[in-house]
C-alpha cells in the first residue's frame, strides 16, 4: 500500500493540470475494482453508503461517516476524497473539529457544504466554515485538499451571480477546489471555472448529454458521479429482482458465457 503522503501528494498532482474522472464508490468492493479500471483517485458518497444501509442521504451519523472513510481508504492504494456533507455541526468550532476527525482518517481531500436542509447558511456564516475547516487541516500538518462546496443548484437557488458570489468566497476563505453540484450549462460552467481560476472546479456529471471532453475542454479539472453508480447498481437489482419475481428466472446478462 502506498503511504498517505504519497497519495496525498499524488492527489495534488492530479488537480494541477488535465481533467480527470473522480467515481465514487460506496463499499469496499467498488473502490477496489474501480482502482483495478485504472482510475487514478476516488471519492465517498453520502448518499451511496446511506442507501447501502437503508436509509435515505444525510441520514448517517458523524461517526459512522468517519468509520466508512476509514474502511475505503484501508481498501485501496488510490486517494480517497471524502463526502464529508456539511461538517456534522453547524457551529463553526464544532465543523473544525470534525474536519480535523476526518483528515485523521487517511482522506486526501474533504468537501465541505454550505447547505442546512433545505436551505443555504447565510454567506459569512458558510465562508467561516470553510476558514476553520482549512485551518483544522493545516493544524494536523496533512496535505489534504480541502473543497468549497454550495449545494445553491440543488435547493433551488440557481442565480449564477449568487453562485459565483459564493465560490470566490469559499476560495479566498482557504479552499483549493470549487464545486456545484447540479450545474449543466456550459455557460454557466465556463463562468464558474474563470471566476475561481487558478483554483481548480469540480463538476457532477448530471445529465445524461454530459460528456468528461466536454468538460475538460470548458477548464475543468476533475469530473465526479455522486451516487450515480451507486444508482446503476440498485436499478439493477431491482430488474433482476423484479423478473425473480415475475417470471421466475434471472436476466441472461447475468450468467457467465457458454
Amino acid at each position: 500500500m502506498q503511504s498517505l503522503s504519497a497519495r496525498r501528494a499524488a492527489f495534488r498532482a492530479l488537480h494541477a493540470e488535465g481533467c480527470f474522472v473522480l467515481p465514487n464508490p460506496w463499499d469496499i468492493g467498488g473502490a477496489r475494482r474501480l482502482q483495478a479500471q485504472g482510475f487514478k483517485a476516488l471519492a465517498s458518497t453520502s448518499a451511496g453508503v446511506a442507501w447501502s444501509l437503508g436509509r435515505d442521504d444525510g441520514e448517517l451519523s458523524r461517526d459512522e461517516v468517519l468509520a466508512h472513510l476509514e474502511a475505503l481508504v484501508a481498501a485501496t492504494d488510490l486517494p480517497v476524497n471524502a463526502d464529508f456533507e456539511a461538517g456534522f455541526a453547524d457551529a463553526p468550532d464544532e465543523v473544525a473539529a470534525n474536519v480535523a476527525l476526518a483528515v485523521a482518517t487517511g482522506v486526501a481531500g474533504l468537501s465541505i457544504e454550505d447547505r442546512t436542509g433545505k436551505e443555504l447558511y447565510e454567506l459569512p456564516l458558510a465562508a467561516e466554515r470553510i476558514r476553520v475547516s482549512r485551518a483544522a487541516i493545516d493544524r494536523s500538518g496533512a496535505d489534504v485538499l480541502l473543497v468549497g462546496r454550495t449545494e445553491g443548484f440543488l435547493v433551488g437557488r440557481t442565480g449564477l451571480d449568487a453562485t459565483l458570489e459564493r465560490l470566490r468566497a469559499y476560495a479566498a476563505a482557504g479552499a483549493d477546489v470549487l464545486y456545484t453540484p447540479g450545474v449543466s450549462d456550459p455557460d454557466a460552467i465556463r463562468a464558474i471555472v474563470q471566476a475561481v481560476a487558478p483554483k481548480p472546479v469540480n463538476v457532477l456529471l448530471w445529465r445524461p448529454e454530459m460528456r468528461v471532453a466536454d468538460l475538460a475542454a470548458l477548464g475543468v479539472r476533475r469530473v465526479s458521479v455522486g451516487g450515480f453508480l451507486a444508482r446503476a447498481a440498485w436499478a439493477g437489482f431491482a430488474e433482476a429482482a423484479r423478473q425473480l419475481h415475475d417470471d421466475g428466472s434471472l436476466p441472461a446478462a447475468l450468467f457467465p458465457k457458454a
